[in-house]
């Protein structure tokens, strides 16, 4: 019988060009040659991790009150060239060379030493380089490109910077100081686990809250009670009008934490692609003159799922308090008990406004915005609007989902008082890829729409503001579809 080959196992890290790790230095001592500009930047780390820094250079700065030593930590300034006898005792040693010979020269002393050494912009004689870090410590994110690109480790330490919350800082700080309490209630590893998996969603469902005692108890207790099922949550959150760039921070956040997202039919599939890939979407959509979940079904179907312990985001187009039914499901999560919380989004009014390049409200034109909902219930328009704010025409008039009752819509206005030659503008799809604009007037645009037979989300911006910065379209009644954001 021949011996069975040995089987290689496919590599479960791919290859890395450096090792990252993270050095404590609290305490200790670290060389640090050179008084530049980058040097002393380099010094600000080493003090903020609590080293005894060592900082040699002839001509050190007068001024050194930008760079403070943590407690337990110090920094001693020598005011003249390093000597290899200087790195004798150190963590690691810096060095800001003039040429390649000063640069060798400290490393060989360094290693002579086996201290670990970093020529500052000389890669070929350095151990370790410093990455660009997001500081929400004891929550520490670096990042590296190996010494090739700084400045795109720069770039993106800053997209890392806006969608991380600095609120973690204080949940990491708690989970360091509960770690004891939390080991001695649950000496088992799988017990533990369960609390850690607990705590990271209580987290992320609130980050900008900083964590209370009564938080650890309820955490706790639910280890106690030997389940991992958290307290379940509802967060409603404005997808803005379809472009993803157009999201808030918060809401991308809240995306990055659900567990569950009900979405509308309008909510542009790029949106839901940032959120994590493990999140289950379920398309809840409501769709004007078409067929629709009903408004009791989405209820409650969001408390049962929220009281099954998950982190529902119930995401609308635009802003979840324009148009969106909101009171109706915040009533349903407030009579189940049910925590909520509001992400605020850009309503398709401004998302369209800033497309066109115009003002909602300008001084002796519009001294006003009203949003007017284009529908009732029955998808009719509404009969009880407002005949003052109708024929306002000092006012910026958006109307919402008007497809289908525009026509109706506007010969109410004209009645009331508003002049048919006021501009209007048909906006469909508004500020993504495939916006199209209607440019009329508010007696022409009805006809205008139903020869262009577009689809898509669309509203109408009516008002002397429309005029001002676009003049040259709306001179037109029957003006051709404008394709793409301006």
């Amino acid at each position: 019988m021949s011996a069975r080959k040995p089987e290689t196992a496919a590599a479960r890290i791919a290859p890395i060009a450096t090792l990252p790790v993270f050095h404590k230095l609290a305490g200790r001592k670290v060389v640090l040659a050179g008084a530049g500009e980058a040097a002393l930047w380099k010094a600000e780390l080493i003090l903020a991790a609590g080293a005894e820094l060592h900082l040699f250079a002839p001509d050190l700065p007068v001024n050194l009150e930008g760079l403070s030593p943590q407690p337990g930590g110090g920094l001693f300034p020598q005011p003249r060239h390093w000597a290899p006898e200087d790195l004798d005792g150190a963590a690691l040693a810096l060095a800001e060379a003039e040429d390649n010979e000063e640069a060798a020269a400290f490393a060989a002393a360094a290693h002579a030493r086996g201290i670990p050494v970093n020529v500052i912009d000389r890669p070929e004689f350095c151990d370790f380089q410093f990455g660009s870090i997001v500081n929400r410590s004891p929550l520490l994110v670096a990042i590296s490109t190996d010494g090739a690109a700084p400045v795109f480790a720069q770039a993106i330490r800053a997209k890392i910077e806006a969608l991380l919350p600095r609120g973690l800082k204080s949940w990491a700080e708690a989970a360091r100081d509960w770690r004891s309490a939390v080991t001695e209630r649950a000496p088992a590893f799988a017990r533990r686990r369960r609390f850690w998996e607990a705590f990271t969603k209580m987290a992320l469902a609130k980050p900008e809250e900083a964590p209370e005692p009564s938080d650890l108890a309820d955490l706790l207790a639910g280890l106690d009670a030997d389940t991992d099922r958290p307290r379940g949550q509802v967060t409603f959150v404005g997808a803005g009008p379809g472009d993803p760039d157009l999201l808030t921070l918060k809401a991308v956040r809240a995306l990055q934490s659900a567990d569950i997202i009900l979405f509308d039919d309008l909510v542009a599939p790029e949106i839901l692609d940032l959120a994590r890939r493990e999140a289950k979407r379920m398309l809840v959509g409501k769709k004007g003159h078409g067929p629709s979940c009903k408004q009791e079904e989405i209820n409650a179907l969001m408390v049962s799922l929220a009281r099954n312990g998950r982190h529902v985001v119930r995401l609308k187009s635009g802003d979840p308090a324009i148009f969106g039914r909101l009171a109706e499901e915040l009533d349903a999560c407030h009579e189940a008990g049910i925590p909520t919380r509001i992400v605020p989004g850009i309503t398709s009014a401004q998302g369209a406004a800033a497309t066109l390049g115009v003002s909602l409200t300008e001084r002796r034109i519009a001294r006003r915005i009203q949003f007017v909902t284009g529908h009732d219930e029955a998808g009719n328009l509404p009969v009880d609007l407002s005949a003052a704010a109708l024929g306002d025409p000092k006012a910026s008039t958006i109307l919402y989902m008007p497809k289908k009752t525009f026509p109706a819509f506007a010969a109410r206005a004209m009645t009331e008082g508003l002049p048919g030659s006021t501009p209007a503008i048909a906006v469909i799809n508004a500020t993504r890829p495939d916006e199209t604009r209607i440019a009329a007037t508010l007696d022409t645009l009805g006809a205008a729409i139903a020869s262009a037979e577009m689809e898509g989300p669309m509203l109408i911006m009516i008002g002397a503001a429309f005029r001002a910065r676009n003049s040259e379209a709306i001179s037109s009644p029957l003006a051709e579809p404008v394709r793409g954001a301006a």
